[in-house]
């Protein structure tokens, strides 16, 4: 036994382990040629090696091409780098040795190889948030691995050592980079402009796709793109008075008599400017006064914290960097001097490359520049003057991030241009004369523009939309907010166009779906970037689960890379660590299918526009069809508990899920929407479970609602009038609703789903639940499981506060994935460890229970075969019971 377990081992050994390739000689790579891996065996008596790739791909790469080894971890597989050992040191011992670390599981924290990179002329190390595998290198990158402890933002744990001790050809390092090589171009703006004018809405406001409520950041955005086209103009006129009257709904979303909205003010005050109105009675209000008056004097170490201040120098309620930018900038071009700790602020965002971090950081967090912020902050303290060294230094940062197509990428390690930085990037190199480098944005710009005159997100896009376009539209006119006016004055500033998602309801009302995406996309969240798993401590992934995080992010729309990294790993039959597939948990193609969960599966096709007849190699819609049941199944087969009900579908969530993928397919399941409609009782609500129980439950009320909305016809439209009606009567007066956890955010969530099918009449039910669940948001972003419970976030809750807080029905969700590309397949260390050590709870997991859910969007399902058999042997309403105190308990 101990002979078979120790072979097992060493194959799994050699199978994580990776010997070196031929190394080059470090004197082969120069400041301008070759990457230099440096790593530190000083904590097992060695000294720093440096090796050198003269034509480097990725870190991990790097670090064999240069002639180290490595070996990962079980748990983790390869990427993540467990041991690391060099020829010349102790005969190619590798460290930490097996007796010291047996790499099965994630290391902890405090004992690991972190790892840290430098880009040519970064004179400071910064800590790789992502794994080897997705560093792509340069000719003169530099990284090194440290073996010790460190946080997850890295400010501890840093080398002994600076890039400049170990880059090649000692001190010298490259020029940034030449000039681009991308042709030249000119974007047609009047077609960009009539574009953005057939978007407006009775010509005056823009509203997102299914909402009925005004997007106001998007409709300033156009307004924006409008004055810069055509000047004085009546359609401007019609959509800025339409703001102006509006200026309460959109910056003083808690009252006039509360500090604002800043980066809202900002925004409206910075239109006002530009068309020569007064911003200090724009709508009735002094915008530019409430600004002012609105700064933070401390932040939270202060012992008193005021609300919406993140440290001294904020505007309040400004959220991002974004918002601080814009803030300072109005008042600026008011022709008032900004508070000097609210300019200095704006310093205190630079990265050590130079880069500008788009959130509202403290000293000592994790800094991460991106192109569109640095370029908006570059731009805003040019204007304000006395910071040549920090605009010195974004300029070098952005001459570093160009592409040689003139593009910009969207983020650290994109390796595509995306639209909206690079429109930012121009406008902020024509501002601090870095013409030929501006001219090659807005070339590349205008091989993006499609024929219908708007921009897509990412090279490439065939699909237009609204948040890119306008900033385009500024770089195409050489102008920006900085100098954007009617009057048609040569413009020689540079660009802003605030970096704010595009949102179903007004920002400032409801919870930061920005910081909630973040969170539910983390590494230490999203496995790989393809799913999440059944709980700390497991490669198991929990499919319900990973699904319903694709719902927040389609209806977000804040990160479809990340969604399109999820889809795909569905689609094309992705493995989790236990070599499970999404087919495993439907049960597709088996006696054992559930018609909930492929009904949730199909549902995702069709929101994301694949094709659910042929998803994950299966007709989901067929195997639907096969599971209505066509009558009830007698003891001991409890798989079909009525005619019309789906087999293997134990709640009102699994019924509706199925009916929408169904009806959204074209299909019309007459006897499975009969049989919904059957269950409800005549309060107008719906029980959790099926066959039907005593309970009355928000969460399937509001899912059967959208189901009902879905499939139309006068009886759904009575069904569904009545739900809602009870729905209402169930909000509590903190806005909440109750759910088997309590005053809960699921429910919450789901009723803003449900309500918002009738928006008009329950706008403030909506607005009020949306406050409830901004008031359970964490500071990572999460969401806790319900008001009274255990504080911390759980990513169950999170998954449905941030798609449901949209008030985007699951009916009517779509979200198209044209433009995006396919993500590469992540280490398992594609980050800062999730560390997974015996008797931890890994942070941003909870929730998790085992196996796949129906929910936020339903009930915990687990293996499929074993719940089958479960409700076999052990009788239907035995397991009903069962998966209702499990609920209970982990929030479904």
């Amino acid at each position: 036994m101990v002979a078979s377990w120790l072979a097992v081992l060493a194959a799994c050994v050699t199978f994580l382990t990776t010997t070196p390739a031929s190394a080059d000689p470090v004197g082969d790579c120069t400041a301008t040629k070759g990457a230099i891996v440096a790593v530190d065996f000083a904590p097992f008596g060695g000294d720093l090696q440096r090796g050198c790739d003269t034509t480097p791909t990725t870190g991990y790469d790097l670090l064999h091409d240069a002639g180290f080894t490595t070996t990962g971890t079980e748990h983790d597989g390869p990427g993540f780098i467990c041991r690391i050992g060099y020829g010349s040191f102790n005969s190619g011992t590798q460290y930490p040795t097996p007796d010291k670390e047996s790499c099965v599981l994630t290391p902890p924290a405090s004992a690991y190889w972190s790892y840290w990179t430098a880009s040519p002329g970064q004179d400071e190390w910064t800590y790789s948030q992502y794994g080897a595998m997705d560093r792509k290198l340069g000719n003169g990158d530099v990284d090194a691995w440290v073996y010790g402890g460190t946080d997850v933002g890295g400010s501890t744990g840093k080398p002994a050592f600076s890039p400049e001790d170990v880059r090649a050809g000692g001190n010298s390092t490259p020029d940034p980079g030449g000039t681009p090589t991308g042709g030249p171009g000119q974007i047609d703006s009047k077609a960009a402009a009539a574009w953005l004018k057939g978007r407006l809405t009775d010509g005056e406001r823009i509203v997102d796709d299914g909402a009925d409520t005004p997007n106001y950041l998007l409709t300033t955005e156009t307004a924006y793109a409008l004055a810069a086209v055509d000047g004085e103009s009546t359609g401007l006129d019609k959509v800025t008075t339409f703001l102006a009257a509006h200026t309460v709904d959109y910056a003083y979303p808690t009252g006039t008599g509360q500090a604002p909205d800043a980066t809202a003010a900002a925004r409206l005050a910075l239109l006002a400017e530009a068309t020569e109105s007064d911003p200090r009675a724009f709508g009735g209000h002094d915008l530019v006064g409430d600004l002012t008056k609105n700064v933070c004097a401390a932040g939270p170490e202060s012992g008193e914290p005021t609300p919406g201040c993140t440290a001294k120098g904020d505007f309040r309620n400004a959220g991002y960097t974004e918002g601080q930018a814009l803030s300072v900038l109005a008042l600026l071009r008011a022709g008032v001097t900004p508070p000097a700790e609210a300019v200095a602020r704006l310093t205190q965002l630079q990265c050590t490359d130079g880069g500008i971090t788009s959130i509202l950081i403290r000293s000592g967090e994790y800094c991460d520049g991106d192109p569109a912020t640095t370029g908006l902050v570059a731009l805003v303290l040019h204007r304000a003057g006395g910071h040549d060294a920090s605009v010195s230094k974004a300029r070098t940062y952005l001459t570093t991030a160009q592409r040689t197509d003139g593009s910009f990428p969207g983020y650290t390690g994109a390796t595509t241009g995306s639209v909206y930085p690079t429109a930012y990037a121009a406008q902020a190199l024509r501002a601090l004369g870095d013409t030929a480098r501006a001219d090659a944005t807005v070339g590349w710009l205008s091989r993006q523009q499609l024929d219908g005159g708007g921009f897509g997100f990412e090279e490439g896009a065939t699909d237009p939309a609204l948040y890119p376009t306008p900033p385009a539209v500024l770089a195409g006119t050489g102008t920006s907010l900085v100098t954007l006016t009617t009057k048609k004055t040569e413009p020689t500033d540079p660009p802003t166009t605030p970096a704010s998602p595009p949102a179903t309801h007004a920002p400032g009302i409801g919870p930061d779906l920005k910081k909630g995406v973040a969170y539910l996309t983390r590494a230490a969240n999203l496995k790989q970037g393809r799913y999440y798993t059944s709980g700390p401590g497991t490669s198991r992934a929990d499919f319900g689960l990973t699904i319903d995080g694709a719902y927040a992010l389609a209806a977000t729309g804040l990160n479809n890379a990340k969604l399109r990294g999820i889809v795909d790993f569905l689609d094309q039959q992705g493995k989790d660590g236990e070599g499970r597939t999404v087919n495993d948990w439907t049960g597709v193609g088996t006696t054992y299918a559930a018609g909930g969960s492929l009904g949730k599966t199909a549902l995702l096709a069709e929101a994301v526009g694949r094709n659910p007849r042929d998803f994950a190699g299966h007709d989901l819609i067929a195997a639907l069809d096969k599971a209505v049941c066509a009558k009830p199944s007698t003891a001991p087969d409890r798989s079909c508990a009525a005619q019309g009900a789906y087999r293997y579908a134990p709640s009102v969530f699994a019924q509706s899920l199925a009916v929408m993928a169904q009806v959204r397919a074209g299909a019309k399941p007459k006897e499975a929407i009969a049989y919904l409609e059957s269950l409800q009782q005549d309060s107008g609500a719906w029980p959790s479970l099926i066959p039907a129980t005593d309970d009355s439950d928000v969460d399937s009320t509001a899912i059967a609602a959208m189901a009902l909305d879905l499939a139309g016809g006068q009886e759904a439209e009575k069904a569904v009038g009545k739900a809602l009606a009870w729905i209402a009567s169930k909000q509590l007066s903190d806005g909440g609703f109750p759910g088997a956890a309590g005053n809960s955010v699921n429910s919450a969530a789901l009723a803003v789903q449900g309500l918002s099918l009738d928006a008009g009449k329950y706008a403030d039910e909506v607005a009020g639940a949306r406050k409830f669940l901004a008031s359970q948001q964490n500071t990572d972003g999460g969401f806790n499981v319900a008001k009274d419970g255990q504080r911390g976030s759980d990513l169950r809750a999170s998954t449905q506060a941030v798609g449901g807080a949209t008030g985007i029905s699951f009916g009517t969700l779509e979200r198209s994935l044209t433009g995006t590309s396919p993500q590469p397949t992540p280490s398992p260390s594609g980050s800062a460890p999730d560390i997974v050590t015996p008797g931890d709870t890994a942070g941003g997991t909870g929730g998790g229970s085992g196996g796949g859910a129906l929910a936020s969007t339903g009930v915990q399902l687990g293996a499929l075969v074993a719940i089958a058999a479960l409700l076999v042997l052990a009788g239907w309403r035995t397991a009903a019971v069962a998966r209702r105190r499990a609920d209970a308990g982990g929030e479904r």
